[in-house]
């Protein structure tokens, strides 16, 4: 994919900004210096556009982060692997035709064209006789919607997704790989009222949740740092790099810890092998992580710990979390967060870990884990800089580098 003059000259302005400083340079390792190349990393990524796995933006995006890894001195290579991506052709409700648009659960069926349609009365709540079930969920409803979905007797099921603020935000398709279930339109919660008046009143329907798939390669970015001592177990850092929108503080903050633990471990000599990958597929049951781990046998438990930079790091709305798998990473990452005063954060049992730590767990790896809380999540207008507090995304990539050298730099197991 060509990029535009513009475009051109906004990556090497953050290109030069990602590189380590030269020999008597001043001073770079400043919170402002680091606010300044997160600001270009994450003003970047959100103006690539919606980062879906296997689109075009996404494998630009891939592209944008493999010339930031190579500016910070790292060697990054590229990671395919295959799927089957879904590409919605139509997906609205329509009641006495007006038509709300909408998008599919990417692991349920879908409609054929003309879809689903009679008199109002077709739908109704879940669990009611109607063929249409109505109900609400929250964007991070995983759980709780498969659980609908696995009971249903209806033919379809609208979902109004009630995120914190106004808009579509959809529920991550953690079944990607084995679809299931009805078809489910998912609506953004401004249009709730709207539906429910006209339950109420009568007249007549129509759902529409079709889509087709296509055979696509997605792309992991990983880079190996090599350690001096082959024996050590290696040290990973994980973020996911794909999602629904532009993602600013979902996925942003993840990103520029990553590229500045990159630099830092790159511009030394480590003990131990840090392996780092950003990986695509987020939203779709994490296939990138799954594909990683594939590539890479043992891996998930054979890492002496996972680093993963999780959703929501240095949002503007909503605090930063930590969540770790045993004592000895938990005190590693405080006296690393002490350093820049957030070693007060949130703490979650490691039994309540989520995201791409939940699949490190699940296979007996260690792990420490960021993940946040943010307004703006699965919302469409997650973008820069309101978003985004630079800051407090500062302050967590100093934090992730120092943590980073740490661990790799231990010379026991």
């Amino acid at each position: 994919m060509s990029l535009t003059r513009r475009e051109l000259l906004e990556l090497a302005g953050t290109l030069a900004l990602a590189r380590p400083a030269a020999a008597g340079s001043a001073d770079t390792s400043s919170l402002d210096d680091t606010a300044r190349r997160a600001a270009g990393v994450i003003r970047g990524y959100a103006a690539e556009g919606f980062h879906r796995t296997a689109t075009t933006v996404d494998r630009a995006s891939a592209d944008r982060l493999m010339a930031l890894a190579r500016a910070a001195r790292a060697t990054p290579r590229l990671e395919p692997f295959e799927l089957s991506r879904v590409d919605p052709v139509d997906a609205f409700l329509e009641i006495d035709g007006r038509r709300i648009e909408g998008l599919p659960m990417f692991d349920g069926s879908f409609t054929d064209r003309d879809g689903i349609a009679g008199a109002i009365e077709q739908l109704g709540v879940q669990g009611s006789d109607r063929p249409i079930a109505l109900t609400k969920v929250n964007p991070n409803a995983e759980v709780e919607l498969r659980n609908v979905r696995e009971t249903s007797r209806h033919r379809a099921i609208v979902a109004v997704t009630m995120g914190q603020r106004p808009g579509l935000c959809p529920v991550n398709a953690a079944h990607f790989t084995q679809p299931f279930g009805p078809p489910v339109l998912q609506i953004g919660s401004e249009h709730a009222e709207a539906i429910d008046r006209a339950v109420q009143s009568g007249g007549s329907v129509r759902l529409v949740a079709h889509a087709t798939r296509t055979a696509a390669t997605a792309f992991n970015v990983a880079a190996d740092v090599r350690g001096t001592r082959a024996e050590l177990k290696p040290l990973c850092l994980m973020t996911p790099r794909s999602g629904w929108y532009q993602n600013a503080s979902e996925r942003g903050g993840g990103l520029a810890c990553w590229l500045e633990a990159l630099r830092a471990v790159a511009a030394t000599t480590p003990r131990r092998t840090v392996r780092f990958v950003a990986s695509s597929g987020h939203e779709l049951g994490h296939l990138g992580l799954h594909s990683y781990l594939d590539r890479h046998r043992s891996l998930a438990n054979g890492a002496l710990l996972w680093v993963h930079l999780g959703a929501n790091i240095g949002t503007s709305t909503g605090p930063t979390a930590m969540t770790c798998s045993d004592d000895r990473g938990q005190a590693a990452a405080l006296r690393a967060l002490a350093a820049y005063e957030i070693d007060d954060l949130p703490r979650t049992p490691a039994a309540q870990v989520g995201g791409e730590a939940l699949t490190i767990s699940r296979q007996g790896g260690r792990f420490i884990s960021f993940i946040g809380r943010s307004a703006w999540f699965h919302n469409p207008r997650d973008g820069w800089p309101d978003a985004v507090d630079l800051q407090a995304v500062a302050r967590f990539a100093r934090a992730v580098s120092d943590l980073t050298l740490a661990l790799a730099n231990t010379a026991t197991d």
